[in-house]
């Protein structure tokens, strides 16, 4: 199906187009283009798309998006970053969609990927998302300009890390239906404060079309700030959480046998019992979010527990994978390597102390943008290592040794300590460790490579380096 013929996106961008032409998708990365996109050759600080229109052409990019004439089907504009988020916009506006924005410090993503597959199962294939961690103000615009003319139902998520931007995002993308997953200390080197983190994901609800809906997370200690902000844009607020006022309501949650956890939830007038194939107790609270979400769109909770049940993991966000061990056996992987902030990284770490397991080890990288209380963050994840059980760390930056200190000055640790500078290290004392039975946890801020070393592990080689690895994947 067309997405857009060349008249539509010069009207949109207003550019002028070399011809007539259609394109069925939308790309500004030369090495994501697929026969029918659109290919966005935008300037940046460190590159320019330009360089790269013959390579998207030979990949068969069906048009152009450029600030010079080619010799090939385009749309001429004076900026291509701005004629993004203009064409993102004509998207939002001549969509009918049921649209649904995601925020949060931790578990957007993971949230944005389950309201996806509830909405993808009750629309029959109808439904669009957002990919990857596209949240800022170059990947929103280009997860809009994506969505197909007969969606009914949409899924973005935003990020920030500074004040403003989600209202600039929201005001894009314009939902029906606004979702905080919860308030942490993430990107707190940029604010004063979690309260003002509050503040900043708050911004989501300005962007709240009329009649429009807020779900907020009733057990966060910054619930009365997100719901008083709420109230400013929607008089339809919806809570989730364990308290008895919670309009989604979490009435008990089991481990279940098969993984995940078995939950009771009352969800407006419904009680309902559904499995959750993602471990750990920050996933029911984001199964929460999303049944609130399904009920305010008036969708079909049934299907959507079902989803949930389904939820297959994602690389970086708690894919679980089986690797080969040195001495023959087999260790379970928990690959969280693509962010991590104290509060997903406790949440994590308590669902490693929940596997049942031979021994368990976690593979921890600096956690980043914690500004004045970096240290105090780091040495914070003690207590959560005692609690889960985990048997060795493997600390990768400068900025773990505040942690690998607390351990070893804990009467309650009697793990294994090993703090190293990078992947390449923490590979090798890893591969060194690694027995049959483990559960392995790998988990830090993407900056740290820690995906890197993911792969190398899930190689049935030995494989190249780490460092090598990051260098051909460009982290």
């Amino acid at each position: 199906m067309t997405l857009w013929t060349s008249l539509e996106i010069a009207v949109a961008t207003g550019g002028t187009a070399s011809g007539d032409f259609s394109v069925t998708g939308v790309a500004f990365d030369s090495r994501e283009i697929v026969p029918g996109d659109l290919f966005i050759a935008m300037r940046g600080e460190e590159t320019d798309g330009h360089r790269f229109i013959d390579r998207a052409i030979a990949a068969g990019a069906a048009g152009v998006i450029c600030q010079s004439a080619i010799d090939h089907p385009h749309v001429l504009v004076t900026d291509s970053a701005a004629a993004l988020t203009a064409l993102g916009k004509a998207a939002r506006n001549r969509s009918g969609a049921v649209i649904i924005g995601v925020t949060g410090s931790a578990g957007k993503t993971g949230t944005k990927e389950a309201l996806f597959q509830a909405f993808d199962r009750m629309s029959l294939g109808a439904a669009h998302r957002s990919v990857k961690s596209y949240n800022n103000h170059v990947g929103v615009p280009l997860s809009l300009a994506r969505i197909p003319r007969d969606a009914r139902y949409g899924v973005f998520e935003m990020g920030m890390n500074h004040g403003g931007e989600l209202a600039a995002l929201t005001r894009m993308v314009r939902p029906h239906i606004a979702i905080i997953t919860t308030i942490a200390p993430a990107h707190i080197g940029h604010f004063s404060g979690e309260a003002a983190i509050a503040d900043a994901k708050a911004e989501i609800f300005e962007g709240l079309e009329p009649g429009g809906t807020a779900i907020l997370p009733h057990d966060n200690a910054h619930y009365p700030r997100l719901f008083s902000a709420a109230q400013h844009s929607t008089g339809n607020i919806v809570r989730f959480g364990s308290r008895d006022q919670s309009e989604a309501r979490l009435i008990d949650s089991i481990r279940a046998p098969e993984g995940g956890s078995l939950v009771t939830a009352q969800i407006g007038e419904a009680r309902l019992c559904f499995r959750i194939a993602a471990p750990g107790d920050h996933w029911v609270m984001n199964a929460l979010a999303v049944m609130a979400a399904v009920e305010a769109a008036g969708g079909d909770l049934a299907i959507a527990g079902l989803a949930l049940a389904d939820l297959p993991g994602m690389a970086g966000r708690g894919e679980r994978l089986t690797i080969a061990t040195p001495d023959g056996g087999s260790a379970l992987l928990v690959d969280e390597a693509y962010n991590a902030n104290p509060a997903s990284m406790a949440m994590t770490l308590a669902s490693l102390g929940q596997e049942a397991a031979a021994r368990r080890i976690a593979v921890l990288g600096a956690m980043k943008e914690l500004g004045a209380g970096s240290d105090g963050y780091h040495a914070g994840l003690a207590a959560p290592i005692i609690a889960a059980g985990i048997a060795s760390v493997i600390l990768v930056g400068d900025e773990m040794a505040p942690l690998a200190d607390a351990l070893a000055n804990s009467l309650e640790w009697g793990g294994q300590i090993a703090h190293v500078a990078a992947a390449d290290a923490a590979l090798a004392a890893l591969r060194a460790t690694l027995t049959d039975g483990d559960a392995v946890l790998v988990k830090g801020s993407n900056s740290m490579g820690l995906s890197a070393l993911v792969r190398a592990l899930t190689q049935k080689r030995v494989g190249p380096s780490v460092t090598a690895a990051m260098a051909q994947e460009g982290v």
